[in-house]
């Protein structure tokens, strides 16, 4: 644990941290100084971070009463909350085992997405409140200002049907809404919207090697981002580098929506 790192002292609880950008941001705010309570659907192996400053707890953000445990667990475990992480995502690819039913994979991208981060949100806001005041980071998405690219139509059709930008896109809104909230308050709200990342809800994109160069060719920096850089961008907005920034989206994308 770094005792002079940004987030020295701080307690973050980061959801959808078994994987991708949440476990990045594990890692990062770690080696930062933070505790870190680490959240999934999944169970995670703490023996791969090798210290007593992470500790884990299983939890789908879908459930308000998984997330009420999480949080008191992350009470009865650290004493308090300064830092949240609404990691926790999912795409409409990879949803659900079963995909033949559209309506269902809707639901379920919107459930995780949307309502995850508001599930979390309102139940740790007023402990984040009582341990003094500290910062919100939302993962949301440059789908979430911007629609699919018309290339990617070839290879997956009806994306404009896809529940993913919508579920972003309220994120985003989201973000605004709370941070006006509680702006007073002592609490920051911010989103991360990352771009193209070498992650798992790109995998199938980055399997087919035809997609993955139209999809590099998109970018000016041609090539995809990766989870610690994401990472990076959520560590800036927790610590006191970003103290007087709230309600912003923070686009982390090679240059993607500056054409």
């Amino acid at each position: 644990m770094n005792n002079q790192g940004k987030l020295s002292g701080k307690i973050a609880l980061i959801t959808g941290a078994n994987s991708g950008i949440g476990k990045a941001c594990v890692k990062k705010f770690l080696n930062d100084g933070a505790k870190v309570l680490a959240s999934d659907i999944t169970q995670i192996n703490l023996a791969e971070y090798d210290t007593d400053q992470v500790t884990s707890f299983k939890c789908d953000v879908t459930k308000s009463s998984e997330v009420e445990s999480m949080i008191t667990f992350a009470l009865s475990t650290f004493g308090g909350i300064n830092i949240l992480v609404n990691s926790a995502g999912v795409s409409s690819r990879n949803a659900l085992a079963d995909d033949s039913n559209p309506e269902e994979i809707w639901d379920r991208v919107i459930d995780i997405n949307l309502k995850g981060t508001y599930l979390a949100s309102w139940y740790a806001v007023p402990e984040i409140e009582r341990s003094g005041g500290g910062s919100i980071i939302n993962l949301a998405s440059i789908m979430g200002h911007v629609g699919y690219p018309s290339g990617l139509n070839e290879v997956r059709p009806k994306l404009g049907f896809d529940a993913y930008p919508p579920s972003k896109g309220g994120v985003v809104q989201f973000t605004k809404s709370l941070a006006i909230e509680l702006a007073t308050r002592g609490i920051r709200v911010n989103c991360v919207c990352p771009g193209y990342i070498e992650t798992n809800l790109t995998k199938n994109l980055r399997d087919n090697p035809e997609t993955y160069n139209k999809l590099i060719n998109l970018h000016p920096m041609k090539r995809l981002g990766k989870a610690s850089e994401i990472a990076d961008a959520a560590l800036f907005l927790a610590s006191d580098d970003a103290s007087f920034i709230t309600g912003s989206s923070l686009i982390v994308d090679g240059g993607y929506t500056a054409q």
